[in-house]
């Protein structure tokens, strides 16, 4: 009797799961001292490294404080890079089940939900990442590529804005502020 993919990333999403009730001596948290002290470097109009800085923001938002849920975001990451966005939408269910109050979580699976053309049920999941990491330029910037997807320019504008308020460096950003400032704005003279 063969055991097929499905079934198999099932069961290992389970025992994942699962694992998460065993006590986790080595879980990593996010060091929240750290992250407003890069968040404020980050947000320095000048600041040249901030490459860098972005992603070690992102390293701190990654962690659960469980090793078996820091997994599950992993798996899900990764069957979502390999184009397997169903199986990385159930690992995402699984970690926002049970690590409902995991920011990073809810951001994952609102990108799933995002290339799967799912805008209403990202949107859900972006507000939710917003409600626990209302810093989080990554779903805020979700969540104008959305708007503006709508044709929501004005809401997408004042999005971008306050993603540009927290991270001023990221070009497509910039971009997107200049291009939806001549559509919402008018060309100014």
């Amino acid at each position: 009797m063969g055991v097929n993919a499905n079934s198999l990333n099932r069961f290992v999403t389970a025992f994942l799961a699962a694992m998460m009730l065993v006590g986790a001596a080595s879980a990593q948290t996010v060091d929240v001292d750290e992250v407003d002290r890069l968040l404020a470097e980050l947000a320095r109009p000048d600041q040249s490294g901030w490459q860098q800085i972005e992603d070690s923001i992102l390293h701190e938002w990654s962690k659960s404080g469980s090793p078996a849920m820091d997994l599950l975001l992993r798996r899900g990451q990764s069957a979502l890079e390999a184009g397997e966005t169903e199986v990385a939408i159930e690992h995402f269910n699984a970690l926002t089940d049970h690590a409902p109050d995991f920011a990073e979580g809810w951001n994952a699976r609102a990108t799933a939900f995002f290339h799967t053309g799912e805008y209403g049920l990202s949107v859900a999941d972006i507000q939710r990442t917003l409600a626990l990491n209302p810093d989080h330029f990554g779903a805020m910037t979700g969540l104008a590529v959305i708007f503006e997807e709508l044709s929501y320019e004005s809401e997408a504008l004042e999005v971008y804005r306050a993603v540009e308020a927290i991270h001023p460096h990221r070009p497509i950003v910039k971009e997107a502020i200049e291009r939806l400032e001549r559509t919402v704005e008018g060309e100014r003279l």
